[in-house]
């Protein structure tokens, strides 16, 4: 039974079947339209790429790196860099619907597939759920500017409502949602009603056909490329260079402390390879919008924080909306307003891209025989996976209506980083099994064996400088009482107004010795209700922060856990002598990963739990290997 769990789809096998079409009745009424270009899918990839993060998160980040915040975007695009010369390479070598879920049945089996697809299913959700909340904050902030005021009830979710309401603060909007919804008995009918209308709107969009969904996601990409080419060259002209200096002021520590943001803005560019069978030329087309759009959009990121870091002190810029706001302090209102539309436009493409992604891998997994063949059902008239679309309209809208940001955006960057390394592995690992196959594309070759250990001692001495602590340090620090760590802030009164949020989130974290002017560069602009999260989250990582108690156990341990996993990585480079990029892209992705906090990983693990109940009980019996060969690890 183990090597049935690994059993693997030949990428001959694949091909057949591509060529061939699918003879099954639920595949024989259409095919998937064939439409889509370089042009097409590059404008896909930067309706993912630029959305929250140039409008929302760059702000923060460069509150917290200032000016060398630019440096950041190039690491994060380097990294992703790394991944996406491995799916191009896969998309190139697999042109297949499914994204990192084929890749990896290919490369790792059957098991290790269903994992991904289970992980990608999650990601595609949460990220789609995360977006529609946010579009929804954007369009409400749009319709108060202009005189048009939605009741709190309706746009804000049940979640925060309630907590607002327990706070007992009457001067917050939550708790005025709460008190003022109509109410069934006991239960308030608190719901975010715009960002229900939007995943409907999109959903429609994506369901009646792909020219549809392409034509809007091209229309949304140049208006939002004119706003930003239009804040870059307003705003070169307002620019004073003394705001770039110091270039670093927190250091390295306040540079990544943004990496998590920056990140989760970039990770959209493997959302084109679920088009692959909606592509004129996949092998061809692929890699080039891959690459495409990851430097198109590295280049606007970095203009954008320069502009945006010249024009206002760094420290002034920890604000929801910077872009309106650098203008609106330079009282060009005007404009402020232009980016607040392209701001919901921008938004609204993001949805787009991911909730089109979102049913072609279900529609991969029930070709497969991994979930019910309803989900493979092509539209006869739209040519769209049509009820795979339907079901991922509902996935996203209801828990939207009721979901807190906060709750679901983090579990979006472990599925993504999860489906990098897979991919990563895959390509190492199909090196040799795809020797002699037709591939337009492939990563280029660096012999690691004498490269990698000279990152890995890199990485140690970084290690060694920056996580100076033993294992018996660490077993100290979970050994130490939560009130004897409690939050002390000595100064300055500034803090005062966020202490609960962080005794609140972080009970084990001490505080001491808080300059004003990194306070400054952490709280001005920023209101309790409205950005506690960034707050806290601008907090951890300072030099003014130190971990105690379980949470410093954890975080210590994750940080020496990411230096043994590059030693593996070091002596597979050694042993084997594999390809220098993929290593480099497993590295970081394990740097990534590491970084995510304990309650997410519990989550994702829950999630992955259900997942394989689900592959026990139903996917094993109706895969379509296993009822072709039962007794074989491989199609050939």
């Amino acid at each position: 039974m183990i090597k049935q769990l690994f059993r693997r789809k030949s990428v001959d096998r694949i091909l057949q079947d591509r060529q061939a079409g699918f003879t099954d009745a639920e595949h024989s009424e259409a095919s998937l339209n064939r439409t889509l270009g370089v042009r097409d899918l590059t404008a896909f990839g930067i309706a993912a790429i630029i959305g929250a993060g140039i409008f929302s998160t760059i702000g923060t980040a460069s509150a917290n790196g200032g000016p060398a915040i630019t440096m950041l975007f190039v690491f994060v695009a380097i990294a992703c860099g790394f991944s996406a010369l491995s799916y191009a390479e896969f998309a190139s070598l697999v042109p297949i619907s499914g994204s990192a879920y084929t890749y990896a049945y290919v490369a790792f089996g059957e098991l290790i597939a269903w994992i991904i697809g289970w992980d990608l299913l999650m990601e595609y959700a949460i990220g789609n759920i995360a977006v529609a909340i946010s579009w929804s904050d954007y369009f409400t902030g749009l319709l108060n500017g202009l005189g048009i005021h939605v009741p709190l009830w309706l746009t804000m979710d049940f979640m925060t409502a309630r907590s607002g309401f327990a706070s007992g603060d009457a001067t917050t909007e939550a708790y005025q949602a709460w008190v003022n919804a109509p109410a069934i008995g006991s239960l308030r009918l608190v719901c975010d009603l715009p960002a229900l209308a939007i995943v409907f709107f999109i959903t429609y969009l994506v369901y009646v056909g792909i020219r549809e969904s392409r034509t809007a996601s091209n229309i949304m990409v140049g208006l939002k490329l004119l706003v930003v080419l239009l804040v870059v060259f307003v705003g070169v002209f307002y620019v004073t260079p003394s705001n770039w200096t110091p270039f670093a002021p927190n250091g390295v520590k306040g540079v990544l402390m943004g990496v998590s943001a920056v990140f989760f803005a970039y990770i959209g560019f493997d959302a084109i390879s679920t088009t692959a069978e909606e592509c004129k030329n996949p092998q061809r087309d692929l890699p080039k919008a891959m690459f495409n759009s990851l430097i198109i959009c590295t280049v606007l990121y970095i203009a954008i924080a320069l502009v945006l870091t010249g024009m206002v002190p760094y420290n002034t810029l920890a604000v929801g909306d910077p872009l309106a706001y650098v203008f609106n302090v330079k009282h060009i209102s005007w404009l402020g307003g232009v980016i607040a539309v392209s701001a919901v436009v921008a938004m609204a493409s993001v949805l787009l891209v991911f909730q089109l992604g979102q049913p072609r891998i279900w529609m991969s997994m029930s070709r497969d025989g991994l979930l019910p063949k309803a989900f493979s059902r092509i539209h006869p008239k739209y040519r769209t996976p049509s009820f795979a679309t339907i079901v991922t309209g509902f996935v996203v809208a209801v828990p939207a209506l009721f979901m807190n940001l906060n709750e679901v955006v983090a579990l979006t960057s472990i599925g993504t980083l999860f489906a990098f390394v897979l991919v990563n592995g895959g390509v190492l690992i199909m090196q040799n099994d795809s020797k002699g196959t037709d591939k337009k594309f492939k990563t280029p070759y660096i012999n690691s064996r004498f490269i990698m250990p000279l990152v890995t001692v890199l990485i140690f001495v970084l290690a060694w400088k920056f996580f100076p602590y033993t294992v018996d340090d660490m077993l100290k620090m979970r050994r130490v009482k939560p009130a004897e760590s409690a939050v002390t802030m000595l100064a300055p009164p500034e803090l005062e107004a966020f202490k609960p949020t962080l005794t609140k989130y972080y009970p084990n974290v001490a505080m001491q010795n808080v300059s004003t002017d990194s306070v400054k560069a952490l709280v001005t602009g920023l209101s309790v209700d409205k950005y506690e999260n960034a707050v806290h989250e601008a907090f951890i990582g300072s030099d003014a922060v130190y971990f105690t108690g379980a949470d410093g156990f954890y975080h210590q341990f994750t940080n020496w856990l990411f230096v043994l996993l590059t030693l593996a990585v070091t002596v597979l480079a050694v042993w084997k002598q594999v390809s220098l990029i993929p290593l480099l892209g497993l590295t970081s992705c394990f740097y990534l990963m590491t970084q995510e906090g304990p309650t997410n990983w519990a989550r994702f693990l829950i999630w992955l739990c259900v997942g394989l109940v689900i592959y026990f009980f139903y996917s094993y019996s109706h895969s379509k290997l296993h009822k072709a060969q039962p007794n074989t690890n491989e199609i050939v």
